[in-house]
């Protein structure tokens, strides 16, 4: 019998959200230099949750959307 492994790889949800931001960024929908809170407005019911997870990150809502792009690694404190 031969068993297969698969290796999934988690993806943490911020990356996800950051790929999303990219995405609209290349779209042109938002610039770089837009302040995170415009991508509320693209997220609706979903934005609470993203905006407690970004502020957990210390984001504030006037940040810029390139510095959200710019964290090359989320590790979450245990």
């Amino acid at each position: 019998m031969t068993k297969v492994v698969m290796n999934q790889q988690v993806i943490h949800p911020m990356v996800k959200l950051q790929r999303q931001v990219r995405s609209l960024v290349d779209s042109n929908l938002i610039k770089p230099t837009d302040s995170i809170w415009k991508i509320a407005f693209l997220y609706g019911d979903e934005w609470p949750h993203w905006k407690q997870e970004l502020q957990a990150y210390d984001f504030t809502m006037q940040d810029p959307v390139i510095d959200l792009l710019e964290v090359e690694a989320w590790e979450d404190e245990e």
